[in-house]
């Protein structure tokens, strides 16, 4: 039995955010993708525009959702750095108990399908920070270039963060695929690649961003313990071990070198980075609540 079916990933109530997360999906696959002008134009042109018009209304309610909080983030460069840094503690789904359950119980079955959603809901650090950092201001700028140097393995193919999690994915044989993945995996990638790909959510993407640098490290220190537990070699898990020291420094870099700048320069600019920060929160959140759910964890 393929090891995606193990697991029930959608429900009934479920059907209508599944088709708009496929459809999304598809969308960053056609317009990431490096091709050649070999197609109608036009006709594609028009497909993608009918995709983007659902992106926008996604990302929209989704703003929506979290405008009412993000509108007490204070609006000056200390205040804004202060909120931002204490979601790392009360932000939604901060503490979530999936992960100590993966650090301390899960099996190695549970623990490959975990690990499959998440590589299939990768939406790629490195080539969102190279989107996100256009015509950025220039102190902002400099930082998202130097974290985008680390994700690239500052240079050496083997320190490269994306084929680090592509090892070890081979590794325990992982497949991941769209058909098999539960659709809030899908939201979380398609969120953050939808900030990033458009100018108007630019800041959003800054402050999306700047969030997984700051709260990743704890869940990825427990993702790599459980892996230890169940035997993964080092070299295997070196993609969370990696992480759970170096985001770190990123995120501190990250809050002193583009955040406070950017709210320095525009206090709107704290609204909207609280904004794309919260949306990629509630993302996370949802993916862990319905990872128990298909876990069947009474956490």
């Amino acid at each position: 039995m393929p090891e995606g079916s193990l697991y029930p990933t959608n429900t009934p109530e479920d059907a209508a955010q599944d088709r708009l997360q496929r459809r999304l999906a598809e969308l960053n696959r056609r317009r990431f993708t490096p091709a050649l002008p070999d197609t109608d134009w036009d006709e594609d042109r028009e497909a993608l525009a009918v995709l983007e018009r659902e992106e926008i209304a996604f990302i929209e309610a989704r703003r929506a959702a979290v405008a009412a909080r993000a509108a007490e983030a204070p609006t000056d460069p200390d205040g804004f750095v202060t909120w931002f840094e204490e979601l790392d503690r009360s932000g939604p789904g901060q503490g979530d108990p999936l992960f100590p359950w993966l650090a301390a119980r899960a099996s190695m079955q549970e623990m490959r399908w975990f690990l499959t959603q998440e590589v299939a809901g990768e939406a790629g650090f490195e080539d969102l920070a190279a989107l996100t950092q256009v015509r950025m201001p220039q102190q902002p700028k400099l930082e998202i270039a130097r974290n985008y140097w680390d994700e690239m393995g500052r240079g050496n193919p083997k320190g490269m963060h994306g084929p680090l999690l592509d090892t070890l994915a081979h590794r325990l044989g992982l497949e991941p695929r769209i058909e098999t993945t539960v659709w809030e995996s899908l939201a979380l990638a398609n969120t953050m690649a939808g900030l990033a790909a458009n100018r108007r959510y630019a800041y959003h993407s800054v402050g999306a961003l700047g969030v997984i640098e700051q709260t990743a490290p704890g869940r990825s220190a427990m993702v790599a313990k459980g892996l230890k537990r169940l035997k993964v070699p080092a070299g295997d898990r070196h993609y969370f071990d990696l992480h759970a020291i170096l985001d770190v420094k990123h995120s501190a870099a990250w809050n002193a070198e583009a955040i406070r700048p950017l709210v320095a320069e525009d206090p709107r600019y704290a609204t909207a980075m609280a904004e794309g920060a919260l949306m990629r929160l509630e993302c996370g959140a949802a993916c862990f609540a319905r990872y128990r759910r298909a876990l069947r964890l009474a956490l």
